[in-house]
């Protein structure tokens, strides 16, 4: 019994019961609401690379409402113009993106990097064991860009905790891979261009962030 008041086992045991008449596919979009709906959506559009696929004027729905896509569905996120404050990251803990490749991944970091993004976790997490890059947008919403996260089969087996590696840095992740996942780079001289002292930096900041987040 966890200091919650919850069972472990219990909860580990708790899988989809047979005879279920539907199954989700996917989770489908988030809708946000933002502050300043002009610069959230420059957030989206020219640091993340969303596009916008509609907009609904103040008429139609109060603070205005801006549909926006990553793939091919017509919104995967929405913004609404009527945060009064800056979020609090009460109700939502944070929203993953998944990325194709390691490379990009590296790439997205130093593109945020370069638009001035704050980082507050590079590296791999625990279950999942993905890799990612972990940051806010203008009104404090935490987003993930992830990377490699463990696939589970039909057997329903999970990697067993044993094996979690926390990394608190992208270059730690590829150096040492947890096992089966390939980290191998197309590029390996992102590595060499990695800079030390900001490394060090990020890893103190991915590791103080994370224990706040997770209340240790």
């Amino acid at each position: 019994m966890s200091e919650l008041g919850f069972d472990i086992e219990e909860l580990r045991q708790c899988q989809r019961p047979k005879g279920v008449p539907f199954r989700i596919q996917k989770i489908g979009h988030v809708v946000l609401n933002c502050r300043d709906i002009r610069r959230s959506v420059r957030f989206y559009t020219e640091v993340l690379g969303f596009s916008v696929s509609d907009v609904y004027p103040e008429e139609l729905a109060r603070g205005g409402m801006v549909f926006m896509r990553y793939n091919h569905d017509h919104h995967g996120v929405a913004l609404v113009g009527t945060l009064p404050d800056r979020s609090e990251a009460i109700e939502l803990n944070h929203l993953a993106f998944e990325v194709a490749t390691l490379d990009e991944l590296f790439a997205a970091r130093d593109h945020l990097l370069a638009h001035g993004v704050e980082i507050d976790f590079e590296g791999r997490r625990r279950a999942g064991c993905q890799i990612s890059v972990e940051f806010r947008d203008p009104d404090g919403h935490r987003l993930e860009l992830f990377w490699g996260v463990d696939q589970v089969g039909s057997d329903g087996a999970v990697r067993p905790s044993s094996e979690w590696k926390w990394s608190f840095s992208l270059r730690e992740a590829v150096l040492d891979p947890v096992r089966g996942q390939d980290t191998t780079l197309l590029d390996r001289s992102r590595l060499d261009r990695e800079d030390p002292v900001r490394v060090e930096r990020l890893a103190a900041r991915s590791r103080e962030t994370q224990e706040r987040k997770l209340g240790h």
